[in-house]
């Protein structure tokens, strides 16, 4: 299981600081995986690279990014054509990277 799993829940209430319910935790996880992302790519330029295991946690961190995100769009879509958001869920990695903006 990922942030982006985790994230999504079951049934546990947030702590308000950047919204309510379950898009609060999407919004604390997202932070998190920002602090994270920016901790390796500073760690990235001062050492001039990372190793392969920072690589691969960057890469996975940008994915569960990517997955936060696009359940964060679902969740309000549902929610603005009178849908369930808790309905939503993180999608697989290959959907939400094959987007095309």
């Amino acid at each position: 299981m990922n942030a982006a799993s985790d994230a999504a829940g079951n049934g546990r209430t947030g702590n308000g600081k950047a919204g309510s319910g379950k898009n609060g935790e999407i919004f604390d996880t997202i932070g998190s995986l920002v602090t994270e992302e920016r901790t390796l790519r500073e760690r990235s330029t001062e050492h001039l690279g990372l190793g392969a295991d920072e690589q691969a946690r960057l890469r996975s961190v940008e994915v569960q990014l990517d997955q936060c995100w696009d359940l964060l769009r679902q969740r309000r879509a549902k929610s603005e054509f009178g849908e369930n958001p808790d309905e939503a869920a993180v999608r697989p990695p290959g959907e939400v990277e094959g987007y095309q903006g």
